[in-house]
């Protein structure tokens, strides 16, 4: 079972790593603007989706410039957020990506984009600034009534953040290293 799963997440991780790699260098682009500027990183992960958040936060390589988000009304318009979610249509996430959207606020989101949208019902690749799709919608090993289990949402989350944490790192590394010229 484990040698299924390994090989499913393999797979999972290729096909991100393949279809999201300018959406990962466009996300590091966007937060990175806050660290050069006057702005800070904020980031906010719903239910699971919270140890993205611990690990920019709190982890071993912290983001640079990244917190969470205490207060909303702290925000600013020269201050990034990084919204993640199960998936695209997460209510909580809907809500906060509306409120930053009305004051102006560019923000990344990393979910899982649905694919059956009803009709009227928003999503976060419509109100994200930069939309990175983790690809995973449901479990990734078979049960034995046509079911699915084993859903590694955060596995896919944080390696999302990190494919795009490497081009943010290098992004500032660079900036920096021009400043002090």
């Amino acid at each position: 079972m484990l040698k299924m799963f390994s090989t499913q997440l393999t797979g999972l991780f290729g096909r991100v790593q393949a279809n999201e790699e300018f959406a990962m260098e466009d996300a590091a682009r966007l937060l990175a603007q806050a660290v050069a500027g006057e702005g800070k990183i904020y980031i906010k992960g719903f239910a699971e989706m919270e140890s993205v958040e611990l690990e920019a936060t709190k982890g071993q390589e912290p983001m640079r410039g990244a917190s969470t988000i205490d207060m909303y009304e702290d925000i600013t318009e020269a201050d990034r957020v990084l919204v993640v979610s199960r998936f695209s249509n997460d209510a909580g996430a809907i809500i906060l990506a509306k409120k930053l959207v009305r004051r102006g606020i560019s923000f990344v989101a990393i979910s899982g984009g649905v694919k059956q949208r009803v009709e009227g019902e928003e999503d976060l690749r419509d109100l994200a600034d930069v939309h990175v799709d983790t690809k995973l919608l449901k479990g990734m090993l078979p049960g034995e009534l046509g079911d699915r289990f084993g859903f590694p949402g955060s596995m896919a989350a944080l390696f999302a953040y990190h494919g795009m944490k490497f081009v943010f790192d290098e992004i500032l590394t660079e900036y920096f290293e021009e400043e002090e010229l």
